[in-house]
């Protein structure tokens, strides 16, 4: 362990079963369900390379390269409103439910992020919320931008061997 998630001695902590940001995009509604749901969108600021379809029940697949591909089913679509993911893995993301609520407020959107069902905060927990911060500001550049910052020679759709 790098470091131990119980040294935090002045504050007092409670357990969390999920990551939760909030990011403010100037865009549009549209745009960042799009950036959320399409293969196209999804590869642009969350994994270059992927095999994903905006349809409950389907398997969205994350090549993550050494690391495998990341199965996440998709559970809810809610146009322009909530898009819910359940990862489908066998390590602490399994079971774990992804989820995005987009609201437009003042000529811009409000999305509530949150990777929720973790068993604890463990280091990998930690790791992961690291993670999705970074990721979440690159979807915002590309919904704001139009330009995603992963390398496009990257992108192409994810397969099961």
């Amino acid at each position: 362990m790098l470091f131990n998630l119980s040294y935090f001695k002045y504050t007092q902590h409670t357990h969390t079963d999920g990551i939760t940001h909030q990011v403010f995009i100037r865009s549009t509604l549209q745009r960042v369900y799009y950036a959320l749901t399409e293969q196209e969108g999804l590869t642009q600021w969350w994994i270059p390379k992927a095999t994903a379809k905006p349809e409950v029940g389907f398997i969205n697949l994350f090549d993550e390269g050494t690391d495998g591909i990341t199965p996440m089913e998709v559970t809810v679509l809610l146009p322009y409103e909530y898009v819910e993911w359940k990862c489908l893995l066998k390590d602490e993301w399994a079971g774990t439910i992804v989820s995005f609520e987009i609201i437009e407020n003042n000529g811009a959107v409000v999305l509530n992020f949150k990777h929720s069902g973790w068993a604890g905060e463990t280091e990998y927990f930690s790791v992961c919320n690291f993670h999705w911060a970074r990721h979440l500001l690159t979807l915002k550049t590309y919904c704001e931008t139009g330009k995603g910052l992963l390398d496009s020679s990257k992108r192409k759709p994810a397969q099961v061997s």
